[in-house]
């Protein structure tokens, strides 16, 4: 049955990792109404706990997954807002070295639900319009030596960005994309897909000096950018990718 409430409607896919976290919370302050997807489903629960949202346990690399979550809010709400997805994984290595299987998941867990993210919401949100806001990387901006694998996935969600902000603009749908260096956090909001790189002192201290701003990025610092591209008030913005990376993506200090 249909929500007769006027707050945003937002489906968050991979919510439970440390950014998705951080905007959940973010949106949820600003009284939007959330639609939460991960695979974990204790997690899942624990995030819609605290932001009082609805917890949909997924694998967001199946289609029917995704379609399902959307076709639920909009079912449930009666409209879609705008959808984020923030699943995704980081693999570090040359490309002699990553298996095939390596480099498929790669793809399946970074390109793959990025599609499935704009398949399943582009037509619900040709209603109304509304925003698709998707992660990209860094390392999709600059060449970063062992990333062949990652980078080439995070390349094709930006084609991909850019591909369907054309497509669908004249129905009033944007869709962007953010482009993170680098993320760790601490604590609610600490991310998990950075926790081995970050684990020794010696990865954390080169990993820092490749950051202009001389810092790993924080959820916190990454969570505004997305939560400003889901807005209404951004109708103006689309097929961007924001780079939100300590200067990652474009800066050399050395």
């Amino acid at each position: 049955m249909a929500s007769s409430s006027n707050s945003s409607v937002y489906v968050l896919i991979g919510a439970t990792g440390g950014i998705g976290s951080a905007v959940a919370h973010r949106l949820a302050d600003n009284g939007a109404h959330l639609v939460l997807g991960a695979r974990t489903e204790a997690d899942v629960h624990a995030l819609a706990d605290d932001t009082g949202g609805e917890a949909v346990p997924l694998d967001a690399t199946e289609f029917d997954a995704v379609q399902d979550i959307v076709s639920h809010a909009v079912d449930t709400y009666g409209r879609l807002d705008g959808i984020a997805n923030f699943a995704g994984s980081i693999l570090l290595k040359p490309a002699h070295l990553t298996s095939v299987d390596e480099y498929r998941e790669q793809v399946r867990l970074n390109l793959d639900t990025a599609f499935n993210t704009v398949k399943a919401a582009s037509r619900p949100l040709m209603r109304n319009g509304g925003s698709i806001v998707l992660m990209t990387s860094a390392v999709a901006r600059t060449g970063l030596k062992n990333h062949e694998a990652i980078a080439a996935a995070k390349s094709g969600v930006t084609g991909l960005v850019r591909a369907a902000a054309a497509t669908y603009a004249n129905r009033g749908v944007r869709v962007n994309a953010v482009a993170p260096g680098l993320v760790g956090g601490e604590g609610e909001f600490k991310s998990k897909m950075s926790a081995q790189i970050l684990s020794s002192e010696a990865g954390r201290k080169q990993s820092e000096q490749m950051h202009a701003l001389g810092r790993v990025g924080t959820p916190e610092d990454v969570a505004p950018a997305v939560t400003w591209l889901l807005d209404p008030e951004t109708d103006w913005v689309t097929g961007q990718v924001i780079g939100v990376d300590g200067g990652l993506g474009t800066v050399r200090t050395g």
